[in-house]
């Protein structure tokens, strides 16, 4: 028999923030002969999923369910709530900050961008110092990152929504939660959110192909008299069609089964407990790269992510050239560096169906990786993680989130 050499043994570890593993238990939920979108079986499925997964944004308002990657949900956000010409306050958290924003200079709007060094999440101060200098009311939107999956930052949502208000200006508030929804805490209607963008692919277990915009009466209303151009994205049909069950055009309908088994899913676990588990996770991972000796992009412990930790390198290594060797000798894969950072650091992903053996698992894979690229660092790393989440087990499930 020919051997086959190409063939790696073992599970591969998914590092990268997103897309994350997919549960056995949504694979199943997804492999299901395909039913008429237009029937009453698939109108069953539409309702319980379209009120189900208000649950998850903590939202009374509609949910927008997109056949899109996350990217279609930030065009979403835009084009039904302004017009040609608006300005939008815009922070620069990171790559995919830097992305939404040339959206919006795409779609005719006029980005502002506060500018930071990538190694930040959004500063609630310099938001109400930007809106207090706009006299005439002229900024129509302040759109932030509530993870900035590229950088590993989690911005204060809340915090922004009071220095809006504190700065006495009307503009809409749009956040992004493609890698902190179902995995970081997160409440649409109590923190004041008008455009709420999701996605799939990450804390809701999903493959890509799914997003959403979790609406607020003030967006609704701004919809009326919004004139960018839209029609796939357009809130108002699908809102239409959606409030009988159905949608305007053809749902991926497999996606929708995984989606209701996911809701399910974090029901199942509580919402609270997963968000205590991401915390844990990711302060299990921080605690091995600080002892490591290795430096965290983000410099300010308050924007630590739940779902993502980027590593920086140290001088004279490569991050592509550490993810490359990893990935031939211990079969993991991280996230990779972007913009002016690229090749200077690495990303672990600590989100979605994930716990503490794998991730220990992945430490330490990290840290043999470490020895065989000659990074400088200092052995015991995985074992300072260990130790931390056993002294999690001792306390109550919330703990680990405060």
């Amino acid at each position: 028999m020919a051997q086959n050499s190409s063939r790696v043994a073992g599970r591969h570890f998914l590092q990268i923030p997103g897309p994350s593993p997919l549960p056995d238990r949504i694979l199943r939920a997804m492999d299901t002969p395909i039913i008429d979108h237009r029937g009453p079986e698939f109108q069953k499925l539409a309702k319980r999923v379209l009120d189900g997964v208000k649950t998850i944004f903590k939202t009374t308002n509609p949910v927008i369910i997109y056949t899109a990657t996350g990217t279609g949900a930030w065009e979403g956000a835009l084009v039904n709530t302004l017009n040609a010409g608006d300005r939008v306050l815009m922070v620069e958290t990171g790559q995919f900050a830097t992305l939404w924003k040339k959206m919006a200079e795409k779609l005719g709007l006029k980005p502002e961008f506060i500018a930071t060094d990538w190694r930040t999440g959004a500063d609630p101060k310099s938001i109400e110092a930007k809106l207090r200098e706009d006299k005439n009311k002229e900024i129509k939107a302040v759109c932030v990152l509530h993870n900035e999956t590229s950088t590993g930052a989690l911005s204060p949502i809340l915090e922004i929504r009071k220095a809006i208000d504190a700065a006495g200006h009307p503009a809409l508030l749009l956040v992004d939660t493609i890698s902190s929804l179902a995995s970081a805490e997160y409440k649409h209607d109590e923190w004041g959110v008008d455009v709420t963008v999701g996605g799939a692919q990450k804390g809701l277990m999903l493959p890509p192909g799914m997003s959403f915009n979790a609406v607020s009466d003030k967006a609704l209303a701004a919809n009326k008299n919004s004139k960018l151009p839209k029609s796939f994205f357009a809130w108002d049909e699908m809102l239409a069609m959606n409030k009988i069950g159905f949608f305007p055009y053809t749902p991926a309908t497999q996606m929708l089964w995984g989606l209701d088994t996911a809701i399910e899913m974090l029901h199942e676990e509580g919402l609270d407990n997963v968000f205590a588990r991401h915390n844990r996770l990711a302060e299990a991972t921080r605690r091995a790269v600080k002892h490591w000796g290795l430096e965290i992009m983000v410099r300010d412990a308050k924007y630590y992510s739940p779902t993502v930790t980027a590593v920086m390198m140290p001088d004279g290594h490569d991050g592509d050239a550490f993810r490359s060797l990893a990935l031939d000798t211990f079969n993991i894969s991280y996230g990779a560096s972007f913009g002016p950072y690229v090749g200077k650091y690495f990303r672990i992903g600590h989100l979605g169906d994930t716990n503490d053996g794998t991730i220990i698992g992945a430490l330490a894979n990290t840290e043999m990786a470490l020895a065989l690229a000659n990074v400088p660092h200092k052995k015991g790393g995985v074992q300072a993680a260990m130790d931390y989440m056993v002294s999690m087990h001792g306390k109550p499930q919330r703990a680990a989130a405060e």
